[in-house]
Order: C-alpha cells, then structure tokens, then sequence
C-alpha cells in the first residue's frame, strides 16, 4: 500500500524549472557521496588491492567496490581508495548538487595524510590530490560537461614550479616496474618493492594510459640532520601545501581525538575554480567531483616508501541543509507563485518540475504541498 506523508511545508502551486541544480527524490539527504561515477588509477604499488581486484573484473565492477568503500560514509568509517601514480583519479557525486557559499569552504575531501613533527614540517605524509568540479549543465546526471580545476595554493606560493600542461603515459610491464614517458621528455618508473607483491598495473584498464593536467611542485625533503636518532641516514617527509588539495592535510585537527574535523585544511572552496586559462570562473553549483593524483615523484630510497599516489577516504557537503536551501530557492520550491488558474487536484509534480505520476517513493509537490510517499 502506498503511503502519502503531507510535509508541514506549505507552498503555492505552480510549474517551474530547474536551471542546473539537483536534489534527489530521497526523504532525507547524506552530505555525504552517494556514488563513484569513475575509477581510473594510474600504476602504483597499491592498485589492485584498495579496493580488490579479483580476476574477471570489470571497470562496473572496480567501481562497485568503491562504492563499498566510501559511498555514504565520512572519513572514520569509509575505506581507502588508491589512485596509484600521478594522473589516477576518481570522480564522484552527491545526491544534491553543492552550492558555493560565499566566503566558505564549500566541501570537503578526505585522504589519510598525516602531521609529523610540527616543530620542523607543516604535514609529514602529504600526498597531494588536485581537485576538479563540474557542474551537470545537459542535466543528463553524467560528469561529460565542463570541468574546471581548483587553484590551491601552489598557484600563488609557487609561482613557475607549477606545470600546468603536464602529461605522461604508462605501459604495461607485468609484475615488473611500470614505464612511464612524459611531454616534457623524461622517462621514469613506478618500482616494485617487497611490501607489495600484486601487479601495479590497473589491470581492468587498457595499455598505454595517458592523464593530462597539473603536475604540482615536488614535495619531499629529508630531515636525517634534523631528527635526533633517525634509524638511517635519511628521513623523509612530504610536506603539506597551503590550502585546496586532497590528501595534503590532516581529516582532524587533532589526529588523537578524531572528533574535530580540518574543515579549514581539507575544505575546498567552489570559488577557487577556473578554466584552462587558469582564469577565475562563477559557479553557483557543483554536481561532481574529481580527484587525480598531483605529484610525479619517488622516495629515493627504497626502505622507505615508494611513489607518491593520492589515497581518498570520501567527501563531505560541509554545510548540507544551506546547500539544500539553495536550491530550493534556485528551482523555485520555496517561493512560488500562484497558478494563473486552480491547480488539478491531481496535479503532481517533481523536485525537477516535471509533472508525473507519483508512482515510487520520493518527494512530490502536489495541490500546492510538499508531499513525501513512502
């Protein structure tokens, strides 16, 4: 039997349109990620096991499993995803567009970066993600429109170290290192070491995969003569950048606690987009989210760890019910005007300003209410 909530919500009737926006018909929305539209990593000596590749997989199959990971869930609870060498990435989305806030962090992105000696670094374990949004302008729920780059910090505190057209393709080599080549004419190797013994090539993924986009400043130093009894002659870290990456910064402000989230660290802010030109761009929405891998670079000793890649523990709307309201008033649920003749009793339209027929559970807008049917 179907169930018709009428919410205490009151509004006048009348047809409208959504300009961009979305909100899905669900009865309460997660400000966490609903859904992993892409998974394509580069090489890297966690690939094919966070998450699992079992032979047979398919690309569906990959990004079902990272779903499993992190869909609906914040940064205690989800599980990593690799995105292997620089250029792997992961696009995402929300069950609401996010709205930019003026003057806020708009979203948040959690990696497992961590903080080491504060006396001496700013992070320890930083491996810097660039991040991209979109906004679903052909309203077709697919991520083929536009995508625009958040300029972080790099932009601004590392003038000329930042490579904005950078490129590199990867080959196969099972179960040996992975050659890469890059437009700049270097030629380079994701290496295999003893801690991982899987093949670091995405094996669901063809040959010869090639990224595209902004390779960021190295980050690695070592501080062996600045570390009272290091155990080796090196000890290295990477250090985090300013602001307006993933995985650079600490989840909490106080990785002892883990109750206070680093909005401030790992919140990114729609307004820091811009296009190819690196040139500033107005966005009133975002519908999805990528996240690549920014640095091309290898610890040079092998006993202590390998290349840099990005890991990715979810995304959180850091201000969910404002981004919800915004688009209520953007599609015109909130203020309506009044039909111009009495609305059909049976008049039942979607959060899109479709009229249909309320057939499965969601909400509605019907005879001037704001319906719920379970």
């Amino acid at each position: 039997m179907v169930r018709v909530l009428t919410v205490l919500f009151t509004i006048h009737c009348s047809l409208f349109t959504v300009k961009a926006q979305r909100m899905d018909d669900v009865i309460e929305h997660s400000k966490y990620i609903q859904a992993v539209d892409e998974y394509r990593p580069a090489p890297g000596q966690y690939v094919n096991d966070v998450p699992e590749y079992e032979e047979g997989d398919t690309e569906a199959d990959m990004i079902r499993k990272c779903n499993e990971n992190v869909a609906g869930q914040g940064p205690i609870q989800s599980h990593l995803i690799a995105l292997g060498g620089w250029g792997g990435y992961i696009t995402f989305h929300f069950d609401h567009s996010i709205a930019n806030l003026q003057g806020q962090r708009d979203f948040a992105v959690w990696g497992n970066a961590y903080q080491e000696m504060k006396n001496l670094v700013f992070g320890g374990m930083n491996e810097a993600g660039v991040v991209m949004v979109s906004k679903d302008v052909n309203g077709n729920g697919k991520p083929d429109d536009p995508w625009y780059e958040i300029s972080g910090s790099c932009d601004k505190d590392s003038i000329g170290k930042v490579d904005y057209g950078y490129e590199i393709t990867y080959s196969q080599n099972p179960m040996g290192d992975i050659p890469w080549v890059d437009n700049r004419g270097n030629r380079g190797t994701i290496d295999r070491n003893h801690y991982h013994e899987q093949e670091y090539y995405p094996q669901w993924l063809p040959d010869n995969l090639t990224f595209k986009g902004t390779r960021l400043p190295d980050n690695m130093w070592n501080l062996s003569d600045k570390v009272e009894g290091s155990f080796s002659p090196y000890y290295y870290v990477l250090v985090g950048f300013a602001y307006g990456y993933a995985d650079n910064l600490p989840n909490f402000t106080d990785d002892a606690d883990a109750t206070s989230y680093n909005y401030e660290g790992c919140g990114i802010d729609i307004s820091w987009a811009v296009d190819e030109n690196r040139q500033p761009v107005h966005l009133d929405f975002v519908d999805f989210v990528r996240v690549y891998t920014g640095l091309n670079q290898k610890c040079p000793q092998p006993e202590w760890w390998g290349e840099t890649s990005t890991e990715f523990a979810g995304a959180e709307d850091i201000h969910l019910e404002a981004s919800l309201d915004a688009i209520r008033q953007a599609t015109g649920i909130r203020n309506l005007t009044k039909c111009q003749t009495p609305c059909e009793v049976n008049e039942t339209f979607d959060l899109q300003g479709r009229k249909v027929l309320p057939n499965r559970k969601g909400l509605y807008i019907q005879k001037g209410k704001k319906i719920i049917i379970q």
